[in-house]
């Protein structure tokens, strides 16, 4: 219990606290110093004050949410995530070849919320494949479709490969992204390498699956990443597995259960929209890839233009002008009740992961070598994930539909990826908890207005009934304005 004289950094009082690990669920008074949480006194206690008070009756009080799987490198995209509840947005499933540098580089930038990278497989490849990685903003996306990193590697080229992820591990990285749905010309024993190097470094990888031409790809695809669990040992993480099991999500949610019963490390994460985005050169948009998914060219959405692809013919000639080019592809229709259904019964397994896999802003001008300012001017388009993914789900998921009540929404969307990641990165042991000594990483929020505006056509329309966000302590988000000028992300850094 605090003494009469104890003063604090802030106190948040009055708020439904709720910790997902510990199962509080009560009325309290929560003071945080030093970027920590100090105190958290059931029923209120008047005995302690802050240096900064927030009165927070009739909210919610819960851990800043945690992404896994965020593309957002620029401000206003992170800004956007933010003010979506976000305190800590991790590129896990792309990575980066460089993530010493990429650290230094958001550091020097600054971040309103937390960040971290993967160990980039897919860019690694290309660079072992010949491509010139390094001189590329975004290499990913400019070779997206380059047929010289679509091919099996020798065995010089695989060793050159791990030697690769190897080194980025060393500096830093969180697990091993691995974009295998990108490149379907990977060997499995290519797949089983990466996998086992990542058992021998104590680390994790995430898999957006491999598509195959057939209509239930998505399972076989999920029962290739199980395998590898099965076969190595290793953390094996499913990225979106909304969107790349689709339609055979029951079988997808069966197979991962039965195995994590068996105990193997197989973990999975999905977004509450029935729209992926990526490259409109990716693989699996070719014409004929589309048949096997029961889409049409009409599906996709080219942002650059805000074009519905009319025929098979202007997707040849977009994918052939410009690969990288983002397009939103409607791989579940959500107007379609039974699609919806496969939709909603992604959330169903205990242990899914809330992950946006939010998007990078495309300009109006199309030009995506432009920044973004902030506020975000009319125009800029990207998927309306970026923007409202955990609001979404506790608008949607928790008060409209009742799939989940409101303690295990939050449990999904902080302390369900902080584990995920308490093996790789120590230091995620302290997020997604309200307790004494965790990472002051908090958000309040109105359980009964919170709500994502963003939408397919107004995709960078902010969430409201977010009130306060706080990053280690600091506020970035103070009566539901984002405080542009505030950046207290830090580093989360993997230990493998």
């Amino acid at each position: 219990m605090a003494g009469s004289a104890d003063v604090h950094d802030v106190v948040v009082r009055g708020a439904r606290t709720i910790d997902p690990e510990t199962g509080l669920d009560a009325v309290c008074d929560v003071a945080v110093d030093g970027g920590i949480i100090a105190v958290v006194a059931e029923g209120g206690d008047d005995t302690f004050r802050g240096t900064a008070e927030v009165e927070a009756s009739g909210y919610v009080l819960a851990p800043g949410f945690i992404d896994l799987h965020s593309h957002c490198r620029d401000y206003a995209s992170r800004a956007l995530q933010v003010c979506d509840g976000v305190t800590t947005a991790l590129e896990l499933e792309g990575g980066e070849i460089d993530v010493a540098d990429a650290y230094l580089k958001t550091a020097a930038e600054g971040s309103p919320n937390h960040y971290g990278f993967s160990a980039s497989w897919a860019v690694v490849r290309m660079a072992v494949c010949g491509l010139d990685v390094r001189s590329r903003t975004d290499a990913f996306m400019d070779f997206i479709g380059d047929p010289g990193w679509h091919r099996a590697l020798t065995r010089d080229q695989t060793k050159q490969l791990l030697d690769g992820m190897r080194r980025e591990l060393a500096d830093g990285a969180l697990g091993v992204g691995v974009l295998l749905g990108y490149c379907q010309e990977a060997s499995a024993a290519e797949y089983l390498s990466v996998a086992r190097l990542a058992a021998e470094q104590g680390t994790a990888t995430f898999t957006h699956v491999r598509e195959l031409a057939r209509p239930d790809s998505g399972l076989f695809g999920a029962a290739e990443v199980v395998t590898a669990a099965l076969a190595t040992g290793a953390h094996m993480h499913i990225c979106h597995v909304n969107s790349t099991s689709t339609r055979n999500i029951d079988h997808v949610n069966e197979l991962v259960g039965r195995g994590q019963d068996q105990g193997l490390a197989v973990t999975t994460e999905a977004y509450p929209y029935g729209a992926g985005c990526t490259g409109i050169g990716a693989e699996f948009l070719a014409p004929e890839a589309l048949a096997y998914q029961g889409l049409d060219p009409t599906d996709i959405r080219y942002l650059p233009t805000g074009e519905r692809v009319s025929s098979v013919e202007r997707l040849d000639q977009l994918r052939a002008s410009d690969p990288g080019g983002i397009a939103v592809i409607d791989f579940l229709r959500e107007s379609d009740p039974d699609d919806l259904g496969y939709l909603m019964r992604a959330f169903l397994t205990p242990g899914t992961a809330v992950a946006s896999d939010a998007m990078p802003l495309v300009p109006a001008s199309g030009d995506m070598t432009e920044p973004i300012p902030w506020p975000i001017p009319p125009g800029v388009l990207t998927h309306p994930r970026t923007a409202g993914t955990f609001s979404r789900v506790l608008r949607w998921y928790v008060r409209e539909l009742g799939l989940l009540d409101l303690p295990e929404a939050i449990r999904r969307c902080t302390l369900v990826p902080a584990d995920i990641l308490r093996d790789v990165a120590p230091g995620m042991a302290r997020k997604g908890r309200i307790q004494v000594g965790a990472d002051a990483d908090l958000v309040v929020f109105d359980p009964h207005t919170i709500t994502d505006r963003a939408t397919y056509d107004e995709p960078t329309l902010t969430s409201a009934g977010i009130h306060h966000v706080f990053v280690s302590g600091v506020p970035v988000v103070r009566g539901g304005t984002l405080l542009s000028d505030t950046r207290p992300g830090q580093p989360v850094r993997g230990t493998a």
